[in-house]
């Protein structure tokens, strides 16, 4: 009788260990997810300021080349020069809602540079103004796909930190949501980057 009943109370401890060390398995697992998923994160958001900054570093030569033509669009330079410097400090703050904000405001004054180019023929005729519009068109596609590529990598974040059991460990982890790069409404027009003749 007493072997039987240890027999009983061994099984039952060994489905106890059993079923603690899946528990512990697992949530070692996914806390290590949550790590990885979180640095893909950070390296995305990283991506994203890499091609806002080079955009905001071909502005310079190409506000250059159109006031060669264009002398009296002061206004214009002048929004194009703060926002850029908006963007700079928003990228070095790491605070994506920040960067997006600065990226849309940079985006419409730069629209607004692009339109100066319609009054002057001149301009869209020079080689060094076109090449810069190839290299601005370029680099939008990049941005467009840097920032596509962040938010899905947070949308498989937010999501996996919210459904049940990661959302336990993902709690007591202190993982949080994270925000998407978003653009501001009326900011979803894009520059237009036309190098028509």
């Amino acid at each position: 009788m007493k072997s039987s009943g240890l027999k009983i109370f061994g099984g039952i401890l060994a489905v106890i260990v059993g079923i603690a060390l899946i528990c512990i398995f697992y949530s070692i697992s996914t806390k290590n997810s949550f790590i990885s998923m979180r640095e893909d994160i950070n390296q995305g958001q990283a991506n994203v300021e890499v091609a806002l900054q080079r955009r905001a570093d071909l502005i310079p030569n190409l506000v250059a080349t159109v006031k060669g033509y264009a002398t009296h669009e002061e206004k214009v330079f002048t929004e194009i020069a703060e926002a850029r410097s908006k963007l700079a400090g928003s990228i070095n703050s790491g605070d994506i809602n920040k960067i997006s904000q600065a990226n849309d405001e940079l985006s419409a004054a730069l629209s607004r540079l692009l339109v100066v180019k319609e009054a002057y023929p001149e301009l869209k005729a020079n080689e060094n103004f076109t090449a810069l519009m190839d290299e601005l068109a370029g680099t939008e596609n990049r941005i467009a796909i840097a920032r596509r590529d962040y938010n899905d990598i947070v949308r498989k974040y937010n999501a996996k930190i919210q459904r049940f059991p990661a959302s336990i460990i993902a709690n007591s982890n202190g993982f949080e949501k994270v925000d998407y790069f978003t653009s501001q409404e009326g900011a979803n027009i894009a520059p237009t980057v036309d190098i028509g003749q």
